[in-house]
């Protein structure tokens, strides 16, 4: 196969990486807006750097159209590419988000379906083999009947200020990952969320309007309770976990010897030795299972395990904690256009 890339920073070279070792890709093409930062990573992968205008039409040193396209870009040129993509009759594999609003969302999906082409999201939580797990666990009645669950997502610092006005906010931007998961584990749908925050941290979330810190509770549509909380500022290191209780049970995803949490008790567990730093670390094994899920898809072998529609609840349940936020009064997913 041959795979087109755009979008060669952190994760697109990480992308990269894998793709070029994947027995089933026989030619990689990357692209960037910054033509030097291409070649810089097509020199270390063994691929072919190319323009996004070639990498489209199959001109130049594109040699023809790829089979396919992974979209690893800044977030604002998502729904374009992904749009451009889809005139050109191009399976996607595109990071989240779409867009960083609803508006942006439903026109790219509408790209997508007009040209009836393939689109996966980049929710690498699904890959994941405890978050695999744990859905099992609550699928097969393990638990019994779930009353409660609480997803965590910690950074261990905040990201550049420049980052911030783009970023779409906590919600959109790291807390979208606890939504899409959670509806993936549990099988139910979110009815109502109620969240807030903190800018309490550093001056830049203020001046970006942002908050650093933030928490919602949601309501499932069966009753069972879930709260969400991250933040920029987990000094101890990168923490993501989701707790799970049920009637018969209760279970954990991501407490293993790297979790950064210290037990206040008594000859309870001390600081890790060597605790997460970061999410490329904690999930490598989940973002090369996605792409070889996307690969497998684009051959026909597996169905779709993560399409733009998903990606549309999720981002809905984070615009609706934006409007709690904002305006301190719970909200009904009914309030959310796109549903």
């Amino acid at each position: 196969m041959r795979i087109g890339l755009i979008g060669t920073g952190r994760i697109g070279t990480f992308h990269a990486e894998v793709l070029s070792r994947h027995p089933a890709v026989d030619a990689l093409l990357l692209a960037d807006a910054d033509p030097e930062r291409a070649a810089a990573a097509a020199g270390r992968t063994g691929a072919t750097a190319v323009s996004v205008d070639d990498l489209f039409t199959g001109a130049g040193e594109a040699r023809g159209l790829p089979d396919a396209v992974v979209i690893c870009s800044a977030t604002a040129a998502h729904a374009g590419l992904i749009a451009r993509a889809a005139r050109a009759g191009l399976p996607v594999f595109c990071e989240k988000p779409i867009a960083l609003d609803l508006p942006g969302t439903l026109a790219a999906l509408a790209e997508v379906e007009a040209a009836g082409s393939l689109l996966q999201l980049g929710f690498m939580r699904r890959f994941d083999a405890g978050y695999g797990e744990a859905r099992a666990a609550v699928r097969g009645g393990r638990l019994g009947r779930l009353h409660t669950v609480r997803a965590v997502t910690s950074d261990p610092t905040p990201p550049p200020a420049a980052y911030l006005p783009l970023s779409g906010g906590l919600y959109r931007d790291c807390l979208v990952h606890d939504f899409d998961i959670l509806r993936w584990v549990t099988g139910r749908e979110v009815s109502e969320v109620y969240a807030t925050g903190s800018d309490t941290g550093p001056a830049m979330f203020r001046e970006a309007g942002d908050v650093d810190t933030a928490a919602a509770l949601l309501t499932l549509d069966d009753g069972t309770l879930a709260t969400a909380t991250a933040t920029r500022c987990n000094g101890a290191g990168y923490d993501v976990r989701m707790e799970l209780a049920g009637e018969l049970d209760q279970i954990a995803v991501g407490l293993d010897d790297r979790t950064p949490l210290t037990s206040a008790e008594p000859g309870g567990p001390g600081a890790p030795a060597k605790p997460w730093p970061g999410f490329l670390e904690r999930f490598a094994p989940a973002y090369e299972a996605e792409l070889d899920a996307f690969l497998r898809v684009v051959r026909g072998e597996l169905a779709n395990p993560c399409d733009g529609r998903e990606a549309l609840h999720a981002l809905r349940i984070a615009e609706a904690c934006e409007v709690s936020r904002r305006e301190r009064r719970p909200v009904a997913m009914t309030e959310i256009p796109g549903g």
